[in-house]
């Protein structure tokens, strides 16, 4: 059964009533309790000034530590760090290995800028070799980058749960992880499209997986919230680091030697604002009190999507086939969009914001995200819309 909760969305949702939002995969729409959330801390500061952060390191941030863990299957809350953005989070992993010694680096091509745009300069630059496996076609990815991963030796090998420009899903993680033969090799997924989207459980691979994502996208929160689970015992030592990471040590003094947290502080930056981290508690205070699930979630966007496709199918519209749909219309391995690749995407992607309808274009690419927020009537009201592009 499908939810109903379009009642929780009624601050953003009542902002522009005639527009119709489906770009849920890019810019997720916040439920109401992220505004209590925003007052919450501002009250905080205000009450607490410069000892708010007793109260953000000992309250916000363990709560919001623990709810990831939960949902990841993750039995450590404390390996998980925060930064404000993943790009942060993704170049301190980077930082890790000495310079000069030409960083071996297994990847693909439809990685996100975050990731993508700074390994190609480090590549352009020399520092490092990159070997990016193509993810189409989708339906031998999983074996060909499994066979990549275990050709190595490779020092970092990075990939996406769920690439971005695609909506497809990578099935296969932990044979891809358990084909890394090396040791030393970091194993990092991007799960920004899978995070609070496709049920998930990393027990297994907990003790091997640098895992980076945010609330940015599913979990609804908007920017500042992102996070790294590092792997228990690691022993890295970040030459991007800030003075977070010598929390749990800060009374000892090493003169020649940078001193580094036992546990995930050890890839945390410095001063940031927690307001992030409020909005991100309150919609996994909000959801987990609701009973939601992920498996729900899921299941729900899974019912919202059949029924655009088959909406598509009736309408026969010219500009918008089915059959330029980029992954398998049986969505057994679909993100929470959908991805068109048209020759005049953006062009249609226009006309479309026109009409009060928010999607997303990139190149021949248009993308159709679906969340919490929508209803099957709004996917008839979807319908009415593109018949008059």
């Amino acid at each position: 059964m499908a939810l109903s909760l379009k009642a929780h969305y009624s601050r953003f949702l009542g902002a522009r009533p005639d527009v119709l939002h489906f770009a849920a995969h890019s810019h997720h729409l916040w439920p109401d309790v992220t505004r209590d959330a925003v007052v919450a801390a501002w009250d905080d500061a205000a009450r607490l000034v410069d000892h708010k952060w007793d109260h953000v390191f000992g309250a916000v941030l363990p709560a919001v530590q623990g709810h990831v863990a939960r949902v990841l299957g993750f039995s450590r809350p404390d390996q998980i760090a925060f930064a404000p953005n993943t790009h942060e989070l993704v170049t301190r992993v980077i930082s890790c290995f000495p310079p000069g010694r030409g960083l071996r680096v297994l990847t693909t091509d439809g990685e996100f800028m975050s990731f993508a745009r700074q390994i190609a300069r480090l590549e352009e630059s020399g520092d490092v070799r990159v070997t990016r496996v193509p993810t189409e076609p989708f339906e031998t990815f999983d074996s060909r980058f499994h066979d990549a991963a275990g050709a190595g030796p490779w020092d970092l090998v990075y990939l996406s749960h769920v690439f971005f420009n695609s909506g497809f899903a990578v099935h296969d993680l932990a044979g891809i992880v358990g084909a890394v033969h090396e040791p030393n090799t970091i194993v990092m997924v991007d799960g920004y499209h899978g995070f609070l989207a496709l049920p998930v459980r990393f027990e297994a691979l907990e003790r091997r997986l640098f895992y980076v994502a945010g609330g940015y996208k599913y979990a609804q929160s908007g920017e500042g919230a992102c996070f790294l689970h590092v792997p228990a015992g690691c022993t890295l030592r970040p030459r991007y680091t800030g003075w977070f990471a010598r929390f749990g040590r800060l009374a000892e003094h090493a003169p020649d030697r940078v001193e580094y947290a036992d546990d995930g502080f050890r890839f945390w930056g410095a001063t940031f604002d927690p307001t992030g981290l409020y909005r991100l508690r309150a919609v996994l205070d909000w959801l987990s009190g609701l009973g939601i699930s992920v498996a729900d979630i899921h299941a729900h966007v899974q019912q919202l999507q059949r029924a655009f496709l088959a909406l598509l199918a009736r309408l026969d519209l010219r500009a918008l086939p089915v059959a330029s749909l980029l992954t398998s219309p049986d969505l057994s391995r679909q993100g929470h969009f959908l991805t068109f690749r048209l020759p005049r995407a953006m062009d249609l992607a226009q006309r479309m914001r026109a009409l009060g309808v928010e999607v997303d274009s990139r190149a021949d690419r248009l993308r159709f995200g679906f969340g919490l927020y929508h209803e099957a009537s709004d996917i008839e009201r979807l319908g009415e819309r593109l018949e008059k592009v």
